[in-house]
């Protein structure tokens, strides 16, 4: 039987950010091709079916591109008259990845995985210049442009209140994209410091000291040794108090 063939094509679509998580239930078995079918066009059908063509507000909308790639091509698959792609599991539409092709009707039944890359085009910050590692960020270190949001497992900061004011985390390069874990609020505390430690209940708020096991930042979970030697855990407030309970 001839082998199957397919070009690496690619196709874009408009798609919500919020589309990914629709996108994701909604692929996990699969839709039954039509018989006759070519492989190359079953993969494409598939992948436009499941990206959805926007239907969700979201105030950054993301422009998706999907790359299809080649099978290996030393397979020589039997025709098949009814194919069906799906997602395998721990597989996500999203950057590099894969999707899977079995085929139900057929003089030997197969099932393969072709490698696709969706890229998720939308505003993001990218850094103007070098940035050292505990260096305050301003807003003229970044400009807005245009990035693939999939290129890299960690999510983009989109608004800049998330970064401006923030410090670098690690040292960075101009030209990348500010994502998750590249930015940490400002250290509000040293580790081993002397700490305000607010103990907050219903209807009530306890003062007492400790010792910060940890740096801490706002927004941050530090642990606390208190003078009895018991630790606790809270989150630093604006002023720097580490604050226990809800």
């Amino acid at each position: 039987m001839p082998g199957f063939q397919i070009p690496s094509i690619s196709f874009t679509v408009a798609w919500w950010r919020r589309g990914v998580v629709a996108v994701l239930g909604a692929v996990a078995l699969g839709a039954v091709a039509q018989p006759q079918q070519s492989l190359e066009q079953v993969s494409r059908d598939w992948l436009q079916g499941a990206v959805p063509q926007g239907g969700q507000s979201q105030d950054l909308p993301l422009r998706m591109e999907v790359e299809i790639g080649r099978l290996d091509p030393r397979l020589n698959l039997a025709a098949c008259a009814r194919m069906e792609p799906y997602l395998p599991n721990g597989s996500k539409l999203w950057g590099r990845t894969r999707i899977a092709i079995r085929c139900l009707e057929g003089s030997r039944l197969w099932n393969v995985f072709l490698p696709v890359t969706v890229k998720a085009w939308g505003p993001a910050w990218v850094l103007s210049n070098n940035v050292s590692m505990g260096e305050t960020l301003e807003m003229q270190d970044a400009t807005q442009s245009e990035v693939d949001w999939a290129a890299e497992t960690a999510s983009v900061i989109a608004q800049p209140e998330d970064w401006v004011g923030q410090t670098a985390a690690r040292p960075m390069m101009a030209g990348q994209t500010l994502r998750q874990g590249m930015v940490r609020p400002p250290l509000q505390f040293r580790s081993g410091a002397q700490v305000k430690v607010l103990a907050v209940g219903n209807g009530f708020v306890v003062t007492s000291t400790g010792q910060a096991m940890a740096a801490g930042g706002q927004g941050q979970t530090v642990r606390v040794r208190m003078d009895n030697g018991r630790i606790v855990s809270g989150t630093v407030n604006a002023q720097g108090d580490v604050v226990v309970g809800q």
